[in-house]
């Protein structure tokens, strides 16, 4: 019997009242029952964490210490299990620079993909490029005009660092005598001394060449030989690279770059060799050099900076307090500003709102290296009176953030900055080059800018009978767009097709979370695995819970066994087994009130869930509804992220229900808008909303919370009595009895957070 089943005999964790059942393996099988009623204790930390400490404990020794050993659950015994894997809601994670992309690795095949038949273009005039010959390479350097004076260079080292000195000692065994490093011309008789802990270039002089177009023939045809024999020699010793400077004005010289590999005829771009590392924003390789990945950059905002523009300066408008108004003796920032307000004619008992733009500019950015009379006065009364550039208020703050080695510091700052995108991707994370590689006329980043939907869509028709893709390009994309698609499908089954795949990972709910580790699973094809889930449907519209139960029973008609806790009546009735825990919650929990078909939970007259299923009790409907205050909330041009320059109207003193499908932009509303925008007017929060016109009503507003996923604490100090306060007044109560008062004791003294 215990092949077909997992029997768990006398399990005790949480309220868990000594219960034992019988699961059968290989099949969908439901755990409900009321909030608190032991289902996730069973599921979770009695049958998952048995599972995946035997597993671990089957390892060896040396594996078992990179792993977390779980402790053995309070049961007797459990048979039947297989190696588990949990499936639960917590986020995935909060690394910047982790994607729906990366996490789900459909970004590395799209890299593979890209790097083995992408076509690249000039980033500059977008024309494909190919690789260069070294006869094509001697035609544009004899094109170019009479008497140029030009080094012929063969690139050794490139951004390392290091003294190279046995880089040197080979340039010198070859036979070369001139090197250029870090872009100043040397003799190899020279002592040549490199700093090892900077970044160094270093190429071999190959020859020093002068263009005569007017040579006779003879001349011309030896001069073509140098050249060839010269270019050939640096393309060679420089592993297909070569660097042509010309020194023709000695003040003014430049490197013109030629690559047997990849680079444009008319503008000399040259493009690296196109491999999947070339598309990660992971990689020096593929990052953008100015943001590393990132897609932005933090930059102070001015509208954290100056929260209420209706004060002046004088008046404390700057929320710092070195810049935010006179004291008795003001201190060095403050006088700085004085004496730009004085230099520019900027009158700092204005309310900041009135200053012209050009005013503010100098504000935040300074004089922009113009110096300005400064008198500074010490606390001491000593007066000095000095000229020095006025760097503003950003730019002081951003200087201070940027040299700092105070963690405290660069939080305090940190508080007024925001995540802009970067000027040089524009927020896109990759390198130019990267970007102007394409398959089917699109680069990587418009792929995963679209929705999943469409994504598959555009992989589907790679493969489709119109594909746009030659044989050849056919024959070596057929496998990574195998995978593509099936990856793709998978996320689509379980309600993210809305989702993108360069959506920040940090920014997904937790229900997102579960379904995309449940799509990641399902493409791992494993058999035999114990599967634990944790209420899937939470998040998801009715219109894609069908897609999600579809997915589900392929994971178990795979050969796996599926154990959900949910209380989402469509998979209750789609279950092969429900278990029913109760009959209440805590205490009065823990207990099997129904087990069985969905038949026998309808049936079964203890069922608080088979009574709902069935019918006999229903949630009651209000005949009336509130008034509400007549007040309201309107939000006008809403447009962030999805958001299509809406108009919401809010009443206020009622019960309000936002909804709709999946993705249909309920959190951006809510939370990235009304909600930051309401903490930063009513709380002073240094939260940045997303994109609209403005919000009327907030006055009839006083307060706002937000009531999310996120955990409350991970402390084991922490309970619900210290998370609520309420253990503050039950310590307050024994301090205040006479036995307490007597010896002295205080409230501290019943805190288990106090030594003593």
């Amino acid at each position: 019997m215990t092949a077909n089943v997992i029997r768990v005999v006398g399990a005790r964790v949480h309220n868990l009242k000594n219960i034992t059942v019988e699961i059968p393996r290989d099949k969908l099988v439901v755990i409900t029952g009321l909030s608190g009623s032991g289902k996730s204790s069973l599921a979770f930390d009695t049958i998952f964490a048995e599972g995946q400490r035997r597993y671990v404990e089957s390892l060896s020794a040396y594996a078992r210490q990179f792993l977390g050993q779980m402790d053995k659950p309070d049961v007797d015994y459990i048979e039947g299990l297989s190696p588990a894997v949990s499936i639960d809601q917590k986020g995935v994670s909060h690394n910047p620079r982790s994607t729906v992309g990366t996490v789900t690795e459909i970004y590395d095949y799209l890299r593979l993909l890209y790097a083995r038949i992408g076509i690249p273009h000039c980033p500059e005039c977008g024309r494909e490029v190919t690789k260069q010959s070294a006869q094509e390479i001697v035609d544009v350097v004899a094109s170019l005009p009479e008497s140029s004076r030009l080094l012929i260079l063969s690139p050794l080292v490139r951004g390392r660092k290091g003294t190279h000195q046995a880089v040197l000692e080979e340039i010198r065994k070859t036979g070369f005598v001139r090197a250029r490093v870090d872009g100043v011309v040397h003799e190899l008789d020279e002592d040549i001394q490199m700093d090892r802990y900077k970044i160094h270039n270093i190429e071999a002089v190959v020859d020093r060449v002068l263009l005569h177009h007017d040579a006779d023939p003879d001349e011309q045809k030896a001069f073509l030989t140098r050249l060839t024999d010269s270019i050939e020699t640096s393309l060679k010793f420089g592993d297909g690279y070569l660097i042509v400077q010309d020194i023709t004005d000695a003040n003014a010289p430049h490197d013109m770059y030629f690559s047997e590999h990849l680079a444009c005829p008319e503008h000399g771009s040259v493009l690296p060799e196109i491999e999947p590392r070339t598309f990660s924003f992971n990689t020096p390789h593929g990052a953008c050099p100015n943001c590393q990945g990132l897609g932005g950059k933090l930059e102070i905002d001015a509208e954290l900076l100056i929260p209420d523009p209706n004060l002046s300066l004088t008046e404390g408008a700057i929320a710092l307090s070195e810049w935010s108004g006179p004291k008795e003796e003001g201190g060095y920032y403050w006088q700085s500003l004085e004496a730009a307000a004085h230099f520019y004619d900027i009158d700092l008992r204005a309310p900041v709102r009135t200053l012209p733009q050009e005013k503010l500019d100098i504000i935040f950015y300074g004089t922009r290296g113009k110096e300005i009379p400064i008198t500074y006065k010490s606390v001491k009364g000593h007066e000095y009176v000095f000229d020095r550039e006025f760097e503003g208020v950003i730019g002081n703050l951003m200087r201070r953030y940027n040299e700092t080695n105070s963690e405290y510091m660069r939080e305090k700052i940190g508080l007024f900055m925001n995540m802009r995108p970067c000027p040089t991707c524009g927020g896109k994370r990759l390198r130019r080059e990267a970007m102007a590689v394409t398959v089917d006329d699109k680069n990587i980043v418009e792929i995963t800018e679209w929705p999943i939907l469409q994504t598959l869509e555009w992989a589907e028709h790679l493969i489709g009978s119109s594909t746009p893709l030659n044989s050849r390009q056919q024959t070596i994309a057929e496998r990574i767009l195998k995978e593509i698609n099936e990856r793709l499908g998978f996320l689509v089954d379980v309600g993210l097709d809305y989702l993108t795949l360069r959506r920040s990972a940090g920014s997904l709910s937790g229900g997102e979370a579960q379904r995309i580790r449940l799509a990641t699973q399902i493409g791992s094809r494993l058999m035999g695995v114990l599967y634990v889930l944790d209420e899937p449907s939470i998040g998801l519209h009715p219109r894609d819970n069908t897609r999600l139960l579809r997915t589900l029973k392929g994971l178990r008609d795979l050969g796996n066994s599926v154990i959900v806790v949910e209380h989402d009546s469509e998979t209750i009735l789609s279950a092969d087994w429900i278990l029913d825990l109760g009959p209440g919650a805590g205490e009065h929990g823990g207990k099997v009130v129904a087990e069985g078909t969905v038949d026998h939970i309808l049936e079964n007259p203890d069922s608080l869930t088979g009574a709902y299923l069935s019918g006999r009790l229903q949630v009651d409907i209000p005949r009336e509804r509130r008034t509400g205050n007549g007040k309201a909330l309107t939000i006008v041009g809403a447009r962030e992220n999805n958001l299509k320059n809406i108009k919401v109207k809010i009443p206020l003193g009622k019960f309000v229900c936002i909804t709709g499908v999946s993705g249909s932009g309920k959190s951006t509303l809510m939370i990235e808008i009304l909600y930051k925008a309401l903490a930063a007017r009513l709380h002073g929060a240094h939260t940045q909303p997303g994109d609209y016109d403005r919000i009327d009503g907030i006055d009839f507003v006083d307060k706002v919370i937000n009531i999310d996923q996120s955990p409350i604490g991970r402390t084991p100090r922490s309970n619900p009595g210290t998370y609520t306060s309420l253990f503050d007044q039950i310590r307050s109560l024994f301090a205040e009895l006479p036995e307490s008062k007597m010896r002295g004791y205080r409230p501290g003294r019943f805190s288990f957070n106090v030594h003593g």
